[in-house]
């Protein structure tokens, strides 16, 4: 006999399939998600707008965040999972934006980040995402599609760190109330940032981990110091005890983000002009590339993600990874890496038994800037 579904995974193997599963939806037209509660407002950001026409007329379409207010986005009680989120702004520093998500009452957010980086968009700039677990449209729109259970409660809140400007935030979390199962694994979404990085050190992804699960996801923002291709890094993921060496070491950084040849499809096809490449997929991209326009944007910049979707890098006790920045030196006949000393910021994305244990003090906002 076939046990009931929870409505919790879908696919297109099972969406034909019934459930118990409670749909909800939190918005600034509905901020508690209760039933029969959406587009009751009767004061919001578009009150003026909707002036004569009375409630239920677009009243509250979105929120405004004070310059160092954090605000509850949505909180949720009882067992369920967020399913999608799809988020926008007026604000261009994404990075004055930090997404944090707690979970089952947690005081400590396993989801610590800035608005632009958790949604693929390190730089400030849009740039279009289409893949499986983030996507991001015209213009400027960021959803995300990481399922993300939880037992007891669930809280979604937003800083705004601009000291001179009011955020405005249009935001939706679609989830699921259900049963959620004994071996359900908490999302977790940890930024860090080194500006520059040190000579010859290992850029660290993410460290102190611990317990068990699966590592689902990397995404960076790459900001190049040097001249020349910036990219001959090995990604490693030290897991279980491993100290010196990890058990798994990439060949390269564009390998890991499954590109090959610098992302330059003219190192191999002299038909082809010689430049990088962006592209979007389903599992992985470069879909930011930042070039110098020949007065004051002077550096090339880079995001790149890579989701283990079909390949989770599962661990049972602990877990790290770093990459390294490797170049070229200039001498032909003597060919050898350059440590490189980037601005070089990351998400590491991955799912652990317990919600993790408090992450590093995230940097304060002058240290986390981008022009």
């Amino acid at each position: 006999m076939t046990s009931s579904f929870n409505g919790l995974g879908v696919n297109l193997s099972n969406l034909y399939r019934l459930s118990n599963a409670q749909t909800r939806s939190i918005s600034p037209e509905n901020f508690t998600g209760e039933k029969g509660k959406g587009g009751m407002a009767t004061e919001g950001t578009g009150a003026i707008h909707a002036r004569g026409l009375g409630q239920g007329w677009k009243i509250s379409p979105s929120i405004r965040i004070e310059p160092g207010e954090t605000r509850v986005l949505g909180e949720i009680h009882g067992q369920g999972a967020i399913q999608q989120i799809w988020l926008t702004t007026a604000n261009l520093r994404w990075r004055d934006l930090i997404l944090r998500i707690y979970w089952d009452d947690n005081e400590h957010p396993s989801v610590e980040c800035p608005v632009g980086d958790f949604f693929c968009s390190g730089w400030n700039q849009f740039a279009q995402v289409s893949s499986l677990a983030v996507c991001v449209n015209p213009g400027r729109a960021f959803n995300c599609y990481w399922e993300m259970p939880f037992r007891k409660s669930a809280r979604i809140t937003i800083e705004n760190r601009d000291p001179d400007d009011f955020g405005i935030i249009y935001y939706q979390i679609n989830y699921a109330l259900t049963d959620v199962p004994e071996d359900a694994a908490y999302f977790h979404a940890q930024f860090r940032r080194t500006n520059p990085l040190p000579f010859k050190e290992d850029y660290t992804i993410v460290d102190g981990i611990k317990g068990r699960g699966h590592y689902v996801g990397t995404y960076m923002a790459w900001g190049v110091n040097n001249a020349g291709w910036w990219g001959e890094g090995e990604i490693k993921f030290f897991m279980d005890g491993d100290r010196e060496y990890p058990t798994i070491c990439g060949t390269g950084t564009e390998d890991y983000f499954c590109g090959a040849y610098n992302f330059d499809g003219g190192v191999v096809d002299d038909t082809m002009e010689s430049r990088y490449r962006e592209f979007t997929s389903p599992y992985s991209g470069l879909p930011q590339v930042l070039r110098p326009d020949g007065t004051y944007r002077s550096q090339q910049r880079f995001g790149m993600y890579r989701w283990h979707l079909n390949d989770p890098i599962r661990f049972e006790s602990d877990l790290r990874v770093t990459i390294q920045a490797l170049g070229w030196r200039t001498e032909k006949k003597d060919r050898r890496y350059l440590p490189l000393q980037d601005d070089i910021a990351s998400v590491a994305f991955w799912y652990q038994a317990e919600p993790a244990a408090p992450f590093p003090q995230l940097p304060d906002r002058d240290y986390l800037e981008i022009i």
